[in-house]
């Protein structure tokens, strides 16, 4: 299992894109972008990426990975093949929000249906019943029965109480990262600090950011701020947290944090610059383990880690091409304040 996996973990990190290829397609002109593309192996995007709508882009790419994936965990079984199918179950887990939001607003079935990402062997939902449900009690107890149940259900039970779509988005955020949490569990253990490193970075700017977001952009107040978050085993235990989500301002909030944390951040109040510095830091933790030794797991999550967020900045710059944004305004959507730095 070891070998292949490493194997193919290191063929596939050679595609991953370095700093210079994305200036280099942000000044491309479209041949350039179309041989970009090709030559880091996204030849369905390369194929027709002009003109397509966010939408559509953010479904090609998320195919791209899932194919991947299911070449990663072809030789896995157990706890390693479950983490990265569970991993790979948050694009699902957006299904659910889109078939709860268009079921909220009375979307017709087909229009559901089309705009849901195809999950091919990765599905667990079956989309078509669930789009058919007559009304949103019929959809949660539907959901309630299948393979998401443990996410949904509390859900269901925070939205009973505001019929917020907001909240109803946070906590299914919520449950799904609590279950990551849990199946990393034992993978920590038989991986080691390699394998911890990302977990702790991924949760640790979930929690910041959201504890940002929640309690200052819309003004959640503390004990439903706290109630949002994940119970962490990293950087931000569950006692800290509760502090943070008390404090009246975000920079209070940012200099309380731990002093990894801190360093991380400071000098800056913007929440998505401290996503953007967190994020970054994440990725250069990931790029670490992938060129280390590190167990084949830990390698494995990190190359999906790295891949999902370099496609994402390959769609955030073919918005700005087919927008007709100015250079500099892609790069500065692309690296945030700190443009340049990969």
């Amino acid at each position: 299992m070891n070998t292949y996996l490493n194997t193919r973990v290191s063929l596939f990190a050679g595609r991953l894109w370095q700093p210079e290829d994305f200036d280099a397609l942000i000044g491309s002109d479209e041949a350039g972008v179309t041989a970009a593309l090709a030559d880091h192996d996204l030849p369905q995007l390369a194929a027709g990426f002009a003109g397509r709508d966010h939408h559509s882009l953010e479904q090609l790419l998320i195919a791209q990975l899932i194919e991947e994936t299911k070449v990663l965990i072809r030789p896995l079984n157990g706890k390693h093949r479950n983490f990265l199918l569970y991993w790979t179950g948050r694009f699902e887990i957006s299904n659910v929000k889109t078939l709860l939001r268009g079921k909220m607003t009375g979307e017709r079935p087909a229009a559901l249906l089309g705009r849901l990402t195809p999950m091919g062997a990765f599905g667990r939902l079956d989309m078509q019943d669930l789009a058919h449900a007559e009304d949103m009690d019929e959809l949660f107890r539907r959901l309630e029965a299948g393979p998401y149940a443990s996410i949904v259900r509390p859900a269901r039970r925070a939205f009973a109480e505001t019929h917020d779509p907001f909240l109803l988005d946070a906590a299914l955020d919520r449950g799904f990262y609590e279950g990551l949490e849990q199946r990393a569990r034992p993978l920590e253990s038989e991986a080691g600090e390699s394998f911890r490193r990302l977990m702790g970075a991924l949760i640790d700017r979930i929690n910041v950011v959201w504890l940002l977001r929640y309690r200052f952009n819309y003004g959640l107040p503390p004990a439903q701020v706290y109630y949002l978050l994940l119970a962490s085993r990293y950087s931000l235990p569950p006692s800290q947290l509760r502090r943070l989500a008390a404090l009246e301002t975000r920079e209070a909030v940012l200099e309380a944090l731990p002093e990894r944390l801190h360093a991380l951040v400071q000098g800056i109040t913007d929440i998505p610059e401290v996503y953007t510095r967190l994020e970054q830091s994440a990725a250069d933790d990931a790029r670490k383990v992938l060129g280390s030794g590190a167990p084949a797991i830990s390698r494995a999550f990190a190359y999906l880690l790295l891949r999902w967020r370099e496609l994402r900045s390959v769609r955030a710059v073919l918005r700005g091409r087919h927008l007709g944004l100015p250079m500099d305004k892609i790069r500065l959507a692309l690296y945030g304040a700190s443009a340049g730095s990969g």
